[in-house]
């Protein structure tokens, strides 16, 4: 016999688990930054790749994003929402550049 609560069970344990991911590399992040045993460019590196991890298992864990074909879909979607926030925040940055140089 199978235990109907299996599938929450299951649900419960990746969130679980998800969050003890999440937990441990926003941990590593501030350990990197706190106590520095590296030059400022390879903290730089590492901190990035840790957000960069972290956001994997966000999406893997909570949001359920996986490369299957049934998910792809919200893959496209989110990685368009990447590419307009990417626009606009550089659009940004070149603007208040240009009124930085204008000012000196």
């Amino acid at each position: 016999m199978s235990d109907p609560n299996q599938g929450e069970k299951d649900d419960v344990r990746g969130y679980v688990a998800g969050y003890a991911l999440a937990l441990a590399l926003t941990c590593a992040a501030f350990a990197v930054v706190r106590w520095p045993s590296f030059n400022r460019i390879t903290t730089l590196a590492i901190v990035f790749t840790l957000g960069f991890a972290q956001a994997i298992v966000h999406f893997r864990y909570f949001l359920h994003i996986t490369l299957a074909k049934s998910a792809r879909d919200d893959l496209w979607l989110i990685l368009f929402s990447v590419l307009i926030i990417v626009l606009m925040v550089s659009g940004s940055l070149v603007i208040l550049m240009n009124l930085r140089a204008r000012m000196m």
